[in-house]
C-alpha cells in the first residue's frame, strides 16, 4: 500500500518552521495540495516556494490561529484556489515555561488560546466543509506534557491533554460523514524545543522523523480517535486506560473502604482504553447490578 495525497487539499498550521513545515514537505512530496499557514508571511512563503520548486502546489495562509478573521480567510482562500478541504492538520503552538508558583495567568491564558482555542477554531472552520464533502482527516498535536506531565508546562500540558477531550468527542461526532480525527504526539528538535535538550539528541529528533506518522493519520486508511506518539524513528499508541474497579453498595459506599480497596481497585490487569464515555457508565452499572 502507497499513501497517496492526489487530488486531496491539506492546510496545516504553523507550517513555516519545524514540524509543521517538515508535515508540509511530506504530504506534497505525497501529492497533496499544500495551505501553509504561519504568522511569519517570510516564512510561510518561503515552504511555499520550495514545494512549487519541487513540483507540487501550495499557497501561503499567513495570520494566527487565534485570529478568527485570519481562519476565515484562509479557508475562503483555499476553497475559491481548490474548492475543497480534505485535510487539516493544527500544529501551531508556543511555549511559556514556568514553574506554577512563577506562572502569571497572562502565561497561562496565551499558551490555552493558541493550542487550544488556536485548534478549535480551524476544526470548526472547516467542519461543515468535511461534513458535505462526506470526507475529512483532522490532526491535533498534543504532547508528553499533557498525557503525562512536565516541570514548568502546566499551561502546556493542560492545553494539550484538552485537546484529547477535543478529539474524543470529535471522533464520535464525526465518524457518520467520514471524518477522522487523531492526535500527533510528536517528540522533534524544533525552534521551540531547541534550548532544551542537548546537541546530540536534538540531531536525532528530527522533524522529518515524525511526519510519517502524520502523514499516516491523514490518510484514507487512518483510524479515528488514537494518539500516536512519534520520535527518533519510534511510534507508539498512547492510551487512557481504566481499571475495572470494585462495586460496593450500601454502607459500604465511604472512604475507609476506598483506602482498605485501593489496591484492587487500581490494579490494571484487566484495564480496558474506552471507546467512549458512555463505556464507563455501561460498566458501572453492570457492576452495580451484578
Amino acid at each position: 500500500m502507497v499513501i497517496n495525497f492526489s487530488n486531496k487539499v491539506a492546510i496545516i498550521t504553523g507550517a513555516g518552521l519545524g514540524l509543521g513545515r517538515s508535515h508540509a514537505l511530506e504530504l506534497s512530496r505525497r501529492g497533496a495540495k499544500i495551505v501553509v499557514n504561519d504568522l511569519s508571511s517570510e516564512n510561510a512563503n518561503a515552504v511555499v516556494k520550495e514545494i512549487v520548486e519541487n513540483g507540487g502546489a501550495a499557497i501561503a495562509a499567513i495570520g494566527s490561529v487565534t485570529d478568527d478573521a485570519a481562519i476565515s480567510q484562509m479557508v475562503s482562500q483555499t476553497m475559491e484556489k481548490w474548492g475543497r478541504i480534505d485535510i487539516l492538520v493544527n500544529n501551531a503552538g508556543i511555549l511559556r515555561d514556568k514553574s506554577f508558583a512563577k506562572m502569571a495567568q497572562e502565561d497561562f491564558d496565551i499558551v490555552l488560546d493558541v493550542h487550544l482555542l488556536g485548534t478549535f477554531k480551524p476544526i470548526k472552520a472547516v467542519w461543515e466543509i468535511m461534513k458535505s464533502q462526506n470526507y475529512g482527516r483532522i490532526i491535533v498535536t498534543t504532547s508528553s506534557s499533557g498525557l503525562y506531565g512536565n516541570f514548568g508546562q502546566s499551561n502546556y500540558g493542560a492545553a494539550k491533554l484538552a485537546l484529547v477531550g477535543l478529539m474524543n468527542t470529535l471522533k464520535i461526532e464525526g465518524r457518520k460523514k467520514n471524518i477522522h480525527i487523531n492526535a500527533i504526539s510528536p517528540v522533534a528538535a524544533t525552534q521551540m524545543t531547541q534550548d532544551l535538550m542537548p546537541p546530540q539528541f536534538l540531531e536525532m529528533l528530527k522533524p522529518e522523523y515524525v511526519s510519517p506518522a502524520v502523514a499516516y493519520l491523514c490518510s484514507e486508511e487512518a483510524p479515528n480517535g488514537v494518539i500516536l506518539s512519534a520520535g527518533a524513528g519510534t511510534f507508539a499508541m498512547a492510551k487512557i486506560i481504566e481499571t475495572k474497579g470494585i462495586n460496593f453498595k450500601g454502607d459500604e459506599i465511604n472512604a475507609e473502604n476506598i483506602a482498605k480497596n485501593f489496591a484492587a481497585i487500581s490494579d490494571s490487569k484487566d484495564a480496558e482504553a474506552y471507546l467512549e464515555g458512555n463505556n464507563q457508565t455501561q460498566n458501572f452499572l453492570h457492576k452495580a447490578i451484578s
